[in-house]
């Protein structure tokens, strides 16, 4: 059974994984095919996530999950610039090569 927390920014139900790094991840609860995260519960009982690549592609055991960073509406909202605020990035200079 998952055991789901809330994302302390837009309050929805996240499953913390942990990476293969030690590193702990939220993923959407549900499992999604757009999603970039492998997702499976080891030996212990752990649930750990790895991104897969064409040298480890997805396992039988695994299932993709969307990473809840890229779908949290808080942190979204959080990138929008604030009303009459301005961005210059399409204004600024592009460096000649050298």
């Amino acid at each position: 059974m998952k055991q789901l927390a809330p994302c302390r920014d837009c309050r929805r139900p996240v499953l913390w994984t942990t990476t293969e790094a030690g590193k702990r991840l939220a993923v959407d609860p549900e499992p999604d095919p757009a999603g970039n995260a492998a997702v499976w519960r080891d030996g212990t009982g752990a649930v750990r996530s790895r991104r897969p690549s064409a040298e480890l592609p997805l396992n039988g055991w695994e299932r993709l999950y969307m990473p809840h960073v890229a779908t949290c509406p808080a942190r979204t909202q959080q990138l929008a610039l604030p009303v009459g605020v301005t961005s210059l990035a399409a204004h600024r200079r592009k460096r000649r090569p050298r």
